[in-house]
């Protein structure tokens, strides 16, 4: 029998479905606290601000900031993390440049884009992406 036709042990099986159900999970509850942290229209009541606006209003923000901080924390490693494990050794694949020179103009080399990358650099570091990433929080 060939492997492509053999049964699916059932561990596999097991590990595949409670996978899906955990990242199905953790979309909805991502989903569920978005949407918790938008403000909540107050309500309307007569005479002064009542104690529930203003306890809502406390719990929105507490959410809101409570997510900007966890998503710090998960991204912020990632925007470190070295996106070369093989950079300073010999066998580094884009430790190459190419350049060239035409007459009187500038030289031109892939060293600008590669760079970074041959030295050890983080998404952070990045030309392009640096930029981008600068955006994110963390």
């Amino acid at each position: 029998m060939a492997r492509h036709a053999a049964p699916t042990p059932p561990r596999r099986v097991l590990a595949r479905a409670g996978l899906t159900v955990t990242a199905a999970g953790a979309a909805l509850g991502l989903g569920g606290a978005a949407q918790a942290a938008q403000p909540a229209a107050p309500v309307p009541v007569a005479g002064s601000e009542s104690q529930l606006t203003t306890a809502g209003t406390a719990a929105g923000q507490s959410l809101g900031t409570s997510l900007d901080h966890g998503t710090a924390g998960a991204v912020a490693p990632v925007k470190h993390l070295r996106l070369n494990p093989l950079a300073g050794t010999g066998v580094d694949p884009l430790d190459n440049a190419v350049g060239t020179q035409v007459a009187d103009f500038k030289p031109v080399s892939t060293a600008l884009v590669t760079g970074p990358l041959t030295q050890g650099g983080a998404l952070k570091d990045l030309p392009l992406a640096g930029a981008a990433a600068g955006l994110l929080p963390g």
